[in-house]
């Protein structure tokens, strides 16, 4: 597995936290708002160029209590990498837990995994799982 690069940034949100995201992320700081895959629920990708570097995912309910106990607002952190299938064998040589997700509408999958400390790292592939 060769990791590439930094891919983004998820920040976990409130559906009414939405609107003030969406000024901050793109009014604020300049990001303009572009594709995104269509999730089952609500969110916001907000791209630098040609990539995707803030996403923005509405996962609590307005009536959650906020910001979630397990690490606050801070969703996960995403690497783009190479070599899905050498990374699976791999996880699975060293008895690490993962779970794997295709992204719905774009040529994507993704590996997620715990660190040491619960937060969520992310492996981003372009590549399709064989099989």
């Amino acid at each position: 597995m060769a990791v590439t690069g930094l891919d983004h940034v998820n920040i976990r949100c409130r559906p009414a936290d939405l609107p003030a995201l969406r000024r901050f992320w793109g009014e604020v700081v300049g990001l303009f708002e572009g594709a995104r895959p269509d999730f089952d629920f609500p969110g916001i990708w907000f791209w630098s160029g040609a990539r995707p570097v803030v996403h923005i995912a509405a996962r609590a309910k307005d009536s959650d209590p906020w910001p979630p106990a397990d690490h606050g607002a801070f969703g996960h952190v995403a690497f783009r990498a190479e070599g899905l299938e050498e990374t699976r064998a791999r996880l699975a040589a060293l008895g690490v837990a993962f779970r794997e997700a295709p992204v719905p509408g774009f040529p994507l999958h993704q590996i997620f995994l715990q660190d040491p400390t619960g937060i969520t790292v992310e492996l981003t592939f372009a590549e399709m799982p064989k099989g």
